[in-house]
């Protein structure tokens, strides 16, 4: 029972590290889509745009990580690998989906998610975070 619960726990940090690793690429694409410094928009001008954006891709990665860990196999080894893959491309599509809002809407969405108020394309980029998530979370299931 006890060598259960430590393969437990070691399975636990490094399904941790990964999630940890994930939410840093996340914030890195994030902040490479935003003019400025993202947490200079976030924590200093206090930018909703900027957070939101960031909220999304957070709870979009979440989602899938959280689908690919429970969907896993009791092998670590595989399990660790395809939410590595998993997370990885839902970060891409994510990504992909910024630019194709970027490329199919009048001005540039970036310099329009570092204005002060909210603005209409955050939403419309965060909402399809989360659907990209739901959608690779249910073919993960």
């Amino acid at each position: 029972m006890l060598q259960q619960l430590l393969i437990g726990l070691a399975a636990a940090v490094a399904y941790g590290v990964i999630g940890v690793g994930m939410m840093i690429l996340g914030y890195i694409l994030v902040d490479l889509a935003t003019p400025g410094k993202l947490s200079d928009l976030i924590w200093v001008h206090r930018n909703p745009n900027a957070a939101l954006l960031l909220v999304s891709g957070l709870a979009g990665v979440g989602i899938i990580l959280t689908t690919a860990i429970a969907a896993s196999s009791d092998d670590l080894v595989a399990g660790l690998i395809g939410t590595l893959a998993y997370g990885l491309l839902g970060l891409i599509m994510m990504s992909l989906s910024f630019l194709l809002i970027d490329v199919f809407t009048p001005g540039k969405l970036g310099d329009e998610l570092s204005t002060e108020r909210f603005h209409p394309g955050t939403w419309v980029s965060a909402g399809a975070h989360v659907v990209i998530a739901v959608i690779i979370a249910a073919a993960i299931w």
